[in-house]
């Protein structure tokens, strides 16, 4: 079991954990939710040692092994497989001590360590190691070509991809996973809700996706003022909990304060008589010993709208006979599209299908290799991309960003504007370096809506967002009424304000007239025929044949040794057992069980190793 006993964590001024319990039982996977800033990724910290809590701790199973998703790491030159790879450090070890065994074993003839060293790789699933990594590799996006590519040649929502698998890899018994879909496709998230539960050990995510959420976890952390809530079943259970949880504390509070302004009503009439005054003074009294119920805010702390189009063209966009694409090189071709104003379109397709350039093309980003795409009239485009975030002015706050965007907001309506988008109080003037990914977003997004957009086009927006804003974000778009195309992995808020879907693939785009599930099965249906279609031998890297009969050679002699080391101890046995107050014999039974279980496992190594050799010879008969 996973403990925090008590608690307390301190960031500068703040209070961030407060006395906070938890505990998960082995074998659970548990979703850490709550708002921006809650707490979830210090958590983290903590239960992996990398801060110290103030009071309390973090409490685990020695022999647990821990494993989590690094979010920064530095550039490596390292191949993408053997990046992965690498997360297994015991399996790494051993594969060296291989190599020096294998040259001492030359040089002097015994091969009895090096029997042993590939009894340990046998066990330290050494045989299967680049098959496993390159199904995770196949399962996040990853091409076979990119198994080689340097692990610096990959951009940045590529390498954490890397740094997932190489997570999903490393042997652990606790694996922690913060924010793990958030650079992934539809596809790539898909897989790992089917990886996720498939994994045997203890697991918490931090996730903002409540589809994939819903989809993997068996229970809900909520980390909330300081503290930390248990609720089992997935988020939408937890949802309903917390609601009724919520409804019961309303009417507490309620009761509570009837009660509070009844006995204030007795002390303020009776105070003063004096045949009233000891009832009143213990009235008084109780007053100041009742813990006041907390009043419930269970309103969101994000309260926005995208502002309506005054006027808007029909169509608002049309693409006639357009290729769209790079350098020359088309991605989509023979286009022909229009987009309505009260079109609500969501775009699909695997990655790299060709989406983001479809969006930039809308958008005005990208000029077409040919053919026409026109937007009408009355059509400004909102249009929201992952690299508008790094577009931003660092060095300006959200009110210098504003006075940019919208010079006719009075200072007030400028306060009150950011304040529905999460910025309040010193919030609005903080520069805009120091914000997470989260509020960078937020602020690109208000900025794109207090412009009028007769189309919004939105690539990706819920990267990064918590749960609350990606539920305003929803009823904003549902309230919209201009057009919107809209590009997510998050399948809530497709189902929530799209009516329509467009479908990349092949070079094209086509009117996709089935629904959002219909196509989560496709997609699952295709990966799952590639990856059987790729056998896991492709990725087996199988020792050579002479390196194969020096590891059977040296088996061999360690289960003759083995072997050997058993028949003594039956002898031994059989002796020590005619005298029934022979004080070692339970020792001895457990060291003859032991040489037995070692025996056994080097003769099925070298099963498997005969296996081995003879695919090896007999790919090396064929011509």
């Amino acid at each position: 079991m996973l403990q925090l006993v008590d608690v307390s964590l301190r960031r500068g001024d703040r209070l961030l954990f407060d006395r906070l319990n938890l505990a998960v039982h082995a074998a659970h996977t548990v979703g850490v939710v709550g708002c921006n800033g809650v707490g979830k990724s210090t958590l983290f910290d903590l239960v992996r040692g990398a801060v110290a809590a103030d009071e309390g701790g973090a409490l685990r199973p020695e022999k647990w092994r821990l494993a989590w998703l690094a979010q920064n790491v530095e550039p490596s030159p390292r191949s993408a497989l053997d990046f992965v790879l690498d997360g297994d450090a015991r399996l790494r070890r051993i594969e060296g001590a291989i190599g020096k065994a294998e040259a001492e074993a030359e040089r002097s003839g015994d091969g009895t360590a090096l029997a042993a060293l590939y009894a340990h790789y046998e066990d330290a699933g050494g045989y299967d190691a680049h098959a496993r990594a390159g199904e995770i590799l196949g399962g996040l996006g990853f091409a076979k070509a990119d198994f080689e590519k340097p692990h610096a040649a990959f951009s940045g929502g590529w390498r954490i991809r890397l740094h997932l698998a190489r997570a999903l890899l490393t042997p652990s018994d606790l694996l922690l996973l913060d924010e793990p879909t958030n650079h992934l496709d539809l596809e790539a998230t898909l897989w790992l809700e089917s990886w996720v539960r498939k994994y045997r050990g203890t697991l918490l995510i931090i996730a903002h996706d409540r589809d994939f959420l819903d989809r993997s976890v068996d229970a809900i952390a909520h980390l909330e003022d300081g503290q930390a809530t248990l609720y089992s079943g997935n988020y939408s259970a937890f949802e309903r909990q917390r609601a009724e949880a919520l409804e019961r504390q309303a009417a507490l509070y309620k009761k509570q304060q009837q009660r509070i302004a009844h006995m204030r009503q007795f002390v303020d009439r009776f105070r003063a008589k004096a045949s009233k005054a000891r009832q009143a003074q213990s009235r008084l009294k109780a007053l100041e010993r009742m813990d006041e119920v907390a009043a419930v805010h269970v309103e969101s702390p994000y309260r926005f709208a995208f502002t309506n189009p005054r006027k808007i063209s029909n169509p608002t966009l049309s693409v006639n006979a357009a290729s769209l694409g790079y350098g020359g090189a088309a991605v989509l071709a023979d286009l022909t599209l229009r987009v309505y104003p009260n079109d609500r379109i969501g775009v699909l397709g695997a990655n790299g299908a060709g989406k983001t350039t479809l969006l930039r093309a809308l958008a005005g980003e990208l000029a077409p290799l040919s053919g026409e795409v026109t937007p009408g009239q009355h059509a400004a485009v909102g249009y929201f991309a992952q690299h508008q975030l790094e577009s931003l002015d660092l060095s300006r706050s959200p009110r210098q960003h504003m006075d940019a965007c919208a010079p006719a907001f009075s200072s007030q309506r400028q306060l009150d504007y950011l304040g529905g988008w999460g910025f309040r109080g010193d919030d609005a003037a903080r520069p805009a370096h120091t914000f997470s990914g989260g509020e960078k977003a937020r602020l690109v997004l208000a900025l794109i809506a207090c412009k009028e957009p007769a189309v919004l086009v939105l690539d990706e927006p819920t990267n990064h967002l918590d749960l609350d804003m990606r539920e305003a974000l929803a009823i904003a778009l549902q309230s919209y009424q201009g057009a919107l195309l809209l590009v997510s992995h998050d399948r809530h808020l497709l189902r929530r304000c799209v009516d329509d879907f467009w479908l990349v693939a092949e070079g094209r785009v086509t009117r996709y007239r089935d629904d959002l599930e219909s196509y989560t099965a496709l997609r699952q249906a295709r990966a799952a025929s590639r990856r059987s279609d790729s056998a896991p031998a492709k990725f087996n890297r199988r020792p050579d044949t002479r390196r194969l009969e020096r590891e059977q050679q040296a088996l061999e002699a360690h289960i003759e040794s083995l072997a050997e080391q058993v028949m003594a101890l039956d002898q031994r046995l059989a002796a020590s057992a005619a005298d029934a107050r022979h004080d070692g014999l339970a020792a001895l039974a457990r060291e003859r069980q032991e040489a037995q279980r070692a025996l056994e496992e080097h003769e099925s190594a070298w099963l498997a190793g005969q296996e081995r050799l003879e695919e090896a010879a007999g790919a090396s008969s064929v011509p």
